[in-house]
């Protein structure tokens, strides 16, 4: 499908290219449907485990309100809930042949999708060198990491979908174009841009804890800059790659991987909703 308006296609006309069940459902939506449904019971089990143990804590078990920072989580909570709407106006553009307003919607995603696992690595480094929180130090660690730490790694494997996806919609209508080996390259500034980002980001952050914001400035300033250098650099090279090159293979014919895509990510913030509804707003019940 071409982003040209000449090579547009109504979506009447191109509607339910996939292979459908008996259902009438698409395969791809059937098979994710069952995916989740298998995730849920595994998540329902770790939640389940996670407030067993807490109804009946052995003695000397830490408080959570003592480790927690509700504040921290609360922000990261609504990080992903911001990027769940934007893979929402995600699969509304590709439904609707607009592949620049996809892409635009698939790099907000895969920004709060970041930033959302970046405050759990500042929130886990937190609790295991701050706290005393580990993974085998007692039966809280260990549920606590467990249940957050399997959700960690859907949202990781998530954003890496994601970036996958935005990659796949710059290849180009025409077969004889090379395409592949750019896609590569494409991949590995991402990986870069993520990468320096998040190593910038931590580190600005340790720095304003350590010396406060002025300080954490003037710490940038001399010497501290590197991170940032490659992050912006790294940026640049994606916006050179997504400039405008031609027609694409890329549109409303594929809305229905992008849905697929949708209803994962919904999936793992309605997750996440759970666990912070459980696991730690639950600690500030009277």
């Amino acid at each position: 499908m071409s982003l040209a308006p000449a090579a547009h296609t109504p979506p009447a006309a191109v509607a339910h290219h996939d292979d459908a069940a008996a259902s009438g459902i698409p395969n791809k939506k059937l098979f994710m449907w069952a995916f989740l449904a298998s995730d849920c019971m595994f998540f329902g089990a770790l939640i389940s485990t996670h407030l067993i143990y807490r109804l009946h804590p052995p003695p000397g078990s830490p408080h959570p309100r003592d480790i927690f920072s509700i504040e921290l989580t609360s922000f990261s909570t609504f990080i992903l809930l911001m990027s769940s709407l934007l893979m929402a106006i995600a699969v509304n553009s590709i439904q609707k042949d607009q592949v620049r307003a996809t892409r635009h919607n698939l790099l907000g995603t895969i920004f709060f999708g970041l930033i959302f696992l970046g405050c759990q690595v500042y929130e886990f480094r937190h609790f295991v060198h701050e706290k005393d929180l580990t993974l085998s130090n007692g039966i809280f660690g260990s549920t606590f990491y467990t249940l957050t730490g399997t959700h960690g790694c859907h949202v990781a494997i998530g954003v890496l979908w994601l970036i996958l996806m935005y990659i796949r919609s710059f290849k180009p209508a025409d077969p004889a174009r090379p395409w592949l080996a750019l896609a590569v390259a494409h991949f590995a500034i991402f990986l870069v841009a993520i990468i320096a980002g998040m190593a910038a980001v931590l580190g600005f952050v340790h720095a304003v804890e350590a010396h406060g914001l002025m300080g954490a400035l003037v710490e940038f300033f001399n010497g501290n800059m590197v991170p940032f250098l490659v992050t912006l650099l790294a940026l640049t090279g994606l916006a050179v790659f997504g400039r405008y090159t031609g027609p694409v293979d890329f549109g409303e014919p594929n809305a229905i991987d992008v849905e697929s895509m949708g209803l994962y990510w919904h999936f793992v913030d309605i997750v996440w909703i759970v666990i912070f509804t459980a696991v730690y707003l639950m600690e500030y019940v009277p």
